[in-house]
């Protein structure tokens, strides 16, 4: 019966923005693919089949109804480096679970912080907050170097999606991972892909954003948001192995029993370094992200620490590059046949008049939660930030204020679902978190981050003069 009603809520709220009039001033394709993106979007939360059938069958409609052409619209999804840096750090992190080097990592973990849960989350976070800084791809850092260690930590302590043991430690220290690596990408202007197309953008309106600027705007309510937000998850979504009294002498032992690192471990430790350092200056040189990732795997597979077989046994890593390559499609197109643009202007309409106050807190509540339609944190970025800003800025709003919370805002605006940025696909790729729950949570959280960064924000930032 559930299947049937979330089969039928989709096709009937499709059906009815279908046939609902165009709105004035917006190209009919861009009605008629968010009449199809919705009910998609709708489809994967009722869930009355997995997320890949459900893609499809919004790719087949969406080609069917004449608002795409296959091959020159429907596929393009596919070719995006942000979801083949996904796919591959799949890939990778096998290599880190395969070598046991992931495993090793996570007994260190636990020897240093493994007295209570709370403590490792907080641990994982804090690892992020360091490496933040230099490392401009959240997906990179989620992927490549936190999912291995919060994976390898929540097997050893017995807590695994497959077998029914996800919410004993494994949930918990996703979602810490998760929303740490959103609020970090906030606090750092180098943290994130988006954040430096904010700051170019900003400055084609006049308004210098500097990295010290922005660090010193973000540092308060950001390390707020890192001390409460752990706190929120462990009260609100509590992992049932709270304490481990006994959980620092077993990593000790288990160190012991594993004895000194082996050839592959080595192997694997050199090209995680190998990769460390491409992600921090491979830009320079226009090494992306994504190549790194693509030559760290090459190399994976010359050494012998992955074989073939890993890569095409990874199956939710292919599952992913299929829904995820329609949803980041659809929403580019939305954004090319004008949705996104007509909804800006709309905005901008509907505030005039108002106090600059009143009319930023619901240009900015608004830019956040559309976030809801992006699979993409650049996306949204690159088609949205620009508008809000200039209508913020015409609004009477302090020019650096408004540019600044918008731009923290482009990360911690993906809290919310399980595909509006990188490196939520990479966690919620575990299974240790299903849709339901990461939805819910991740609405929590953002209502809990906006009155950090609103309140406390809004106080620091009078404090140090932004407005």
């Amino acid at each position: 019966m559930n299947k049937i009603l979330g089969l039928i809520i989709p096709v009937l709220v499709g059906v009815g923005l279908w046939s609902m009039p165009v709105p004035v001033g917006l190209d009919p394709k861009g009605w008629q693919l968010f009449s199809i993106f919705v009910p998609t979007i709708l489809g994967i939360i009722f869930k009355p089949l997995p997320m890949g059938p459900i893609a499809l069958f919004g790719l087949l409609v969406s080609v069917l109804t004449g608002v795409l052409d296959l091959g020159k619209d429907g596929l393009t999804g596919f070719a995006s480096p942000v979801i083949w840096l996904i796919v591959y750090v799949f890939f990778i992190a096998r290599g880190f679970i395969k070598s046991q080097l992931g495993t090793r990592i996570a007994y260190v973990f636990v020897r240093l912080l493994g007295r209570r849960t709370l403590g490792l989350g907080y641990g994982i976070i804090l690892t992020e907050l360091l490496i933040a800084p230099v490392i401009p791809s959240n997906a990179a850092r989620a992927g490549g170097i936190m999912l291995p260690i919060l994976k390898a930590i929540a097997e050893s302590m017995g807590s695994r999606p497959e077998d029914g043991t996800a919410k004993k430690m494994g949930s918990f220290l996703t979602q810490v991972c998760y929303q740490g690596n959103l609020i970090t990408s906030a606090i750092f202007l180098t943290a994130m892909a988006a954040n430096p197309m904010a700051q170019a953008i900003a400055a084609k309106q006049g308004i210098e954003i500097t990295w010290t600027n922005w660090f010193i705007a973000a540092i308060v309510p950001g390390l707020l948001s890192i001390i409460i937000i752990p706190l929120l998850l462990y009260f609100i979504y509590p992992p049932e192995i709270k304490e481990l009294p006994e959980a620092v002498d077993v990593a000790r032992k288990k160190l012991h029993e594993m004895g000194s690192m082996s050839r592959v471990e080595w192997t694997m430790l050199g090209i995680f370094f190998f990769m460390l350092f491409f992600w921090v200056f491979g830009e320079r040189w226009g090494i992306t992200a994504t190549t790194t990732a693509l030559m760290g795997l090459c190399l994976l597979l010359i050494t012998n620490v992955l074989e073939w077989k890993d890569i095409l046994n990874e199956h939710e890593a292919w599952h992913t590059l299929l829904w995820m390559s329609i949803l980041v499609m659809m929403s580019s197109y939305l954004e090319k046949y004008g949705f996104v643009s007509w909804f800006s202007n709309g905005m901008g309409t509907l505030v005039q008049g108002w106090s600059w106050i009143h009319a930023f807190g619901v240009l900015a509540l608004v830019y956040f939660y559309s976030h809801y339609f992006f699979a993409s944190n650049t996306a949204h970025v690159s088609s949205m930030y620009a508008a809000f800003l200039a209508v913020s800025v015409s609004a009477g709003a302090p020019p650096l204020l408004a540019a600044l919370c918008l731009a923290f805002f482009s990360s911690l605006f993906s809290s919310m679902t399980h595909y509006g940025t990188s490196a939520a696909v990479v966690l919620f790729g575990t299974g240790y978190v299903p849709i339901s729950a990461w939805w819910s949570l991740g609405l929590i959280v953002s209502i809990v981050n906006l009155i950090i960064w609103f309140g406390a924000g809004g106080i620091w930032w009078k404090v140090i003069g932004i407005w």
